[in-house]
């Protein structure tokens, strides 16, 4: 699977979800919570907050260190602010 940059901002939901399906294929969980947090972020801009924590908390939970990594923070904190 190859990423390119998205033409038009109605792409960059697509490109963020094949992100984090590329990074689950290669079993590459800190870059498939860096896509989700990026795609929850969106989804927060957009308006939907419930679907944005219901993709993102399910991601985080699957970490059990590191939680004081940039990556994860970033995660907690936007996780914090959906609750």
């Amino acid at each position: 699977m190859v990423l390119r940059a998205p033409r038009e901002v109605e792409d960059v939901p697509d490109h963020l979800l094949a992100a984090m399906t590329l990074a689950a294929d290669q079993q590459a969980n800190s870059w498939k919570l860096r896509a989700a947090t990026s795609a929850a972020r969106l989804q927060r801009d957009q308006g939907k907050r419930a679907e944005a924590r219901d993709l993102l908390a399910p991601i985080y939970g699957w970490f059990t260190e590191g939680f004081a990594t940039p990556d994860l923070k970033e995660a907690k904190a936007l996780l914090d602010e959906l609750t």
